[in-house]
C-alpha cells in the first residue's frame, strides 16, 4: 500500500473535522459534527456526481477505470537500478551462450520476460519494438482513463455544489416571510458548496495526479526495458549497454551505481 496517500486523505479529512468540531475556546465539541451533515446536500453533490458518472461510462467501463483509481493507493515501483543490473547479466549470459540460453533464465516481470522470449523467438528488433511500443501505448490508455474519470470528478462535484447553492437560495427567498426555512435553506446552499469543494480538492485532484506520476514513471521503466531487449536482441556488448541505460537514471542514480552503493 501508498502509505503517503493513505495518510495524505486520512490526514486531510481529520483536519477537517477537528477543524468543524473546534469551537471558540478552542474545546472540540462532536456534536457540532451533526450541523455539517445535511441530506439534501449529500443527495445534489454524490447523487449528482455519480449520476454524470453513469452517464459518460458504461457500468463495465466504470468498474474498469475504478480498478485502475485503485493504483493510487498501491505501489508497484520498480527499481531501475536493479532492472539495468538484470539486463546486463542478461546481455553477458547472450553474448557467451548464445541468445536460446536465455530461455533457461527466470525473468520475473512480465514485460521484460516477453520482450526476451522474442528475442529467444528470433523475431526481428523493428518488430520487437513495435509490439513492446504498443503495449506502452495501451497501458496510458487504460491509465488515462482512470485519470479522465478523476478529472470528471473534479469538475462535477463543485459544479452540482453550485447548482446545490443556487437551490438553497431560491428556497430561501422563496420563504423570507418564514423565518424557521431560511436557515435549513442557507444550511443546503452552503453545505452543498463545501461537498463539491472537499470531494475536488481532498480526493479527486490528488489522486489524479499521482496516477498520472506512477503512469509516467511506469512508462519510463518499461521503455528502459525496451531499450535493454532491443540491445540483447542486436547483441550489444554488456558494457556498452550498460553505459546506455545509464541515461535513463538520475545523476544520483548513476553514481550510486558506479560506487555500488
Amino acid at each position: 500500500m501508498d502509505i503517503s496517500t493513505i495518510v495524505g486523505s486520512v490526514f486531510g479529512t481529520v483536519c477537517i473535522l477537528i477543524s468543524i468540531m473546534l469551537t471558540s475556546d478552542w474545546g472540540l465539541d462532536p456534536n457540532n459534527l451533526i450541523r455539517f451533515i445535511d441530506i439534501p446536500s449529500v443527495f445534489i453533490v454524490i447523487g449528482g456526481t455519480l449520476a454524470t458518472m453513469l452517464m459518460r461510462y458504461s457500468f463495465g467501463e466504470l468498474f474498469t477505470i475504478l480498478g485502475v483509481v485503485k493504483n493510487a493507493y498501491v505501489i508497484r515501483t520498480i527499481d531501475p537500478t536493479a532492472v539495468i543490473k538484470e539486463f546486463v547479466q542478461l546481455a553477458q549470459i547472450a553474448r557467451k551462450d548464445g541468445l536460446l540460453a536465455l530461455e533457461r533464465v527466470t525473468i520475473e516481470d512480465p514485460f521484460m520476460s516477453k520482450g526476451i522470449n522474442y528475442c529467444v523467438d528470433g523475431s526481428e528488433t523493428d518488430q520487437i519494438k513495435s509490439v513492446l511500443g504498443q503495449e506502452i501505448s495501451s497501458m496510458k490508455a487504460r491509465h488515462t482513463s482512470g485519470q479522465d474519470m478523476l478529472k470528471a470528478m473534479e469538475l462535477t462535484a463543485p459544479a452540482f455544489g453550485m447548482i446545490g447553492t443556487l437551490i438553497g437560495l431560491v428556497n430561501m427567498l422563496a420563504n423570507m416571510d418564514d423565518p424557521k426555512s431560511i436557515g435549513p435553506a442557507m444550511a443546503v446552499a452552503i453545505l452543498t458548496t463545501l461537498y463539491g469543494a472537499v470531494i475536488a480538492n481532498l480526493f479527486a485532484i490528488p489522486l489524479k495526479d499521482k496516477l498520472s506520476m506512477r503512469s509516467s514513471a511506469e512508462a519510463d521503466i518499461k521503455t528502459l526495458m525496451i531499450e535493454g531487449i532491443l540491445a540483447i536482441n542486436r547483441g550489444e556488448n554488456p558494457r556498452m549497454l550498460e553505459e546506455s541505460l545509464y541515461s535513463f537514471l538520475s545523476p544520483k542514480q548513476r553514481e550510486q551505481m558506479r560506487t555500488g552503493n
